[in-house]
Formats: C-alpha cells, sequence, structure tokens
C-alpha cells in the first residue's frame, strides 16, 4: 500500500513541474511521430522500420544478458544510425518533405516571396493551354496517346533531365509532331513551362497506389505518379479509348471535352484574379488606357 501511495505521490510531483512549453513539446513530438508512422503504413518502409525495432530489442537484449561482442555491434550499429536511416528512408523522406513543401501554408509563404507573373506570361500560358486542348481533342478523335505536364509551383528539372529540352513555342502542329506515333519522343511525357513546351519525351514516376483501377494503363498511372508527389497537372489521352483525363494530387478525373478541358486547365493553372483578366483582356486594357489619359 505504502509503495502504490509513493507511487502517486511521483506521478503528481511530476505533473506539478510540467509547464505549458512541456505540454506543446510532448504534442509536438506525438504529432511528429504519428506523422511518421503514417508515411511508412503499407509502404516498404514499414517492413524495414520493424527490422530497425527488432535490432533494437537485439542490443537491448544482449546488453541485459552480457554479450559483449553482440551489444558493442549493435552499438557501432545504433552510432551510424542516422545516417543509416536517411539512405535508407530517402524517397520516403523526400515524400515528406514535398508534402510539408505542398502544403496550404508552405505554398502561401513561398508564394509571397516569389515575383508574379507579367501580363505577357499570363496571356503565353493561356495560349499553351488552348494549343493543349486543341490538340488534346485531335488526339481523342484519331486515339493517339499523350501526356503532357503543366508545371505550377514544383519545377519539375530533373524530370525534364530524362528527356530532351526543346523550350518551343507551343501549337497544335508541334504539339501534334510530338505525339504522331512514329516520333522518337511520342512515347514520353511533355512538360510545359512558362506557356512553352520546355521538355518531351521525359520519364515519369508510376504511381505507388496499389488501389488504383487495374484497366488504367501506363499513361495514366505515371500522370498520377507524378500528381502525387508534385503539384503538376498532367493530361492524358488515353490511346485506347480516346477519353482525355487529368491528374491532380493523385486523384483522376476524365472524359473531358473542349470547353471542359479548357475551363479545368485555366482553374488550376491560372489563379482566379489571373484568370479574370485573361478572359477580359481587352476590356480591361482598354479601361486602364482611359485611366491614364483621364477620360471616362
Amino acid at each position: 500500500m505504502e509503495f502504490v501511495l509513493n507511487l502517486i505521490n511521483d506521478i503528481l510531483s511530476v505533473f506539478r513541474t510540467i509547464q505549458i512549453k512541456d505540454i506543446i513539446d510532448i504534442i509536438a513530438i506525438t504529432f511528429i511521430v504519428f506523422s511518421l508512422f503514417k508515411l511508412v503504413r503499407e509502404t516498404r518502409a514499414e517492413q524495414l522500420l520493424k527490422g530497425v525495432i527488432v535490432l533494437l530489442a537485439v542490443y537491448l537484449l544482449s546488453t541485459v544478458f552480457g554479450l559483449t561482442m553482440m551489444s558493442s555491434l549493435m552499438r557501432l550499429f545504433f552510432e551510424f544510425s542516422v545516417l543509416i536511416i536517411a539512405i535508407i528512408f530517402q524517397p520516403e523522406i523526400r515524400k515528406a518533405l514535398e508534402r510539408i513543401g505542398q502544403t496550404n501554408f508552405g505554398r502561401k509563404y513561398f508564394s509571397l516571396i516569389k515575383n508574379g507573373k507579367t501580363d505577357d506570361e499570363v496571356e503565353a500560358i493561356r495560349r499553351s493551354i488552348i494549343a493543349v486542348a486543341d490538340a488534346a481533342i485531335i488526339f481523342s478523335s484519331s486515339k493517339t496517346g499523350a501526356l503532357i505536364v503543366f508545371e505550377r509551383d514544383v519545377k519539375l528539372s530533373d524530370i525534364a533531365d530524362t528527356g530532351t529540352v526543346l523550350n518551343s513555342e507551343p501549337s497544335v502542329a508541334l504539339i501534334g509532331n510530338i505525339f504522331f506515333n512514329k516520333a522518337p519522343l511520342h512515347d514520353g511525357a511533355t512538360i510545359m513551362r512558362d506557356g512553352r513546351i520546355y521538355a518531351s519525351g521525359c520519364i515519369l514516376p508510376l504511381t505507388s497506389n496499389k488501389g488504383v483501377d487495374i484497366n488504367l494503363g501506363t499513361r495514366h498511372r505515371a500522370a498520377l505518379g507524378l500528381s502525387e508527389i508534385s503539384d503538376a497537372v498532367v493530361l492524358v489521352v488515353s490511346e485506347e479509348t480516346g477519353s482525355i483525363s487529368i491528374a491532380v494530387n493523385g486523384k483522376l478525373s476524365r472524359d473531358y471535352n473542349r470547353e471542359e478541358l479548357i475551363n479545368r486547365l485555366e482553374s488550376l493553372i491560372i489563379d482566379d484574379n489571373t484568370k479574370i483578366y485573361v478572359k477580359n483582356s481587352s476590356k480591361f486594357s482598354l479601361k486602364r488606357k482611359e485611366n491614364k489619359d483621364g477620360r471616362k
């Protein structure tokens, strides 16, 4: 009985010393640990994490039973554990950091330090959207497969390096030539950057989502894969059915016609304020000129 009372007193004494900063610290650590388990759940990293836990148990047992060589070996392993974990869990760590950067806070914070696009750049993006949409409709009718990526905040230079850099003005004819089934670049993806065709023949990572429809082909899986690790907008034209799809944030929407496709791409790539300006660019320019001249 006395032991229980002493234990309760010890626990109460600990609680009396807890401050607000300690509570915040505990909540933060709990959130980090929960996020790590959520990140590695149902991935190869989950099995690796179980292996690390087994090694930790072996180290503790070898220390308890006085197994000198085993405990020394395990101690040496855990001394370099930070480096080892960084190497083993590199894909998961990178994925976690990318997710942090793609959160609303990350986007809003870094948007404050980025320079806004000029009127000409916005107009170029809109022209590229129309060119891609027109080409996609032609591909749809002829059942020509196509995979076109629109960059947003996350730059895809590492993906572009897997293909051929073109940096060309987009047009229906050029996009048609790229995805012509005898052309050398038709099998890869084309990356659009700031209203231009930046690179073609690029290799995209396939989705790791096991719940994806088994009927989806490699193009759709590649589109989903890139949209999972970046904020890119990926357009896919099916070679089998001719249907037009868009992958964003790991989700696929399908069966677009021309008007729907243009509206969807504009809403995703051009923000609301810029979109209003672009659609009414002639009226806006006229109004700005009248105000400058002092006339109404």
